[in-house]
């Protein structure tokens, strides 16, 4: 059982998590697909992101707009057409428009009642500013791929977030919806985690990896864990 008294910090994944990265990552594809006459379920469509996505992002370090951008060329070549360049520099500044959770600006203002708040995420930095306004306030520290050069669940990502902090690791209680690029490696390194499971709903994994992991809690939304920490 979590002590809500034991943490000082609550460092979050961002997209899943906080931005509701498979809504807006359907919005930007479906006109797309339509454009093409491709037929495909948003389900798989999302699936197959994933995949890509994941696989690109533990390569060489690209920055996260060049992720995405690449990716719908790589949809192109597995679902039969081709997207232009304009199309795919437009798909990898989509992630500027993805919206927050509903719940999320509420609860993390709650949230920063009581505690400081980080962001650890794969991003760039001038999206994730576009995502920060979407939310609605400040966080107290932003660790992003690029600034790391390097994307979860890379280990970096999260030791360079430490050198930041500059706090006992006790003192970090860890936030995503990710087991694969978060909850995983933060088990790896024995922070204190909890799994916000967005897609309690839905049956699978969507546009995250299929993985394993164990956190401390699972709750299904930003508001419910909120309340678990009394806030």
């Amino acid at each position: 059982m979590l002590n809500p008294a034991q943490f000082q910090v609550l460092t979050f994944d961002c997209y899943g998590t906080l931005i509701d990265w498979e809504t807006g990552l359907w919005a930007a594809l479906e006109p797309i697909f339509a454009r093409y006459n491709i037929n495909i379920e948003q389900e798989a469509a999302l699936q197959l992101y994933g995949e890509l996505e994941s696989a690109l992002e533990a390569g060489p370090y690209l920055a996260y707009k060049t992720v995405v951008a690449t990716v719908l060329g790589q949809l192109g070549q597995r679902l039969g057409f081709t997207p232009t360049a304009e199309e795919c520099a437009e798909f990898g500044l989509s992630v500027k428009q993805w919206p927050a959770f509903t719940d999320s600006p509420a609860a993390l203002q709650r949230l920063q009642q009581r505690y400081k708040l980080a962001i650890i995420s794969n991003v760039d930095d001038d999206l994730f500013a576009a995502s920060e306004q979407r939310l609605g306030l400040k966080f107290d520290w932003i660790i992003t791929a690029q600034q790391v050069q390097s994307y979860k669940p890379s280990l970096n990502n999260f030791q360079r977030a430490f050198e930041r902090l500059a706090l006992p690791q006790s003192a970090i209680l860890h936030v995503a919806q990710s087991l694969f690029h978060d909850i995983v490696p933060a088990n790896q390194l024995g922070l204190n985690t909890v799994w916000v499971n967005r897609r309690h709903s839905n049956p699978g994994f969507g546009a995250t990896p299929a993985a394993e992991a164990q956190p401390d809690l699972v709750v299904p939304s930003l508001a419910a864990l909120a309340d678990a920490l009394g806030c």
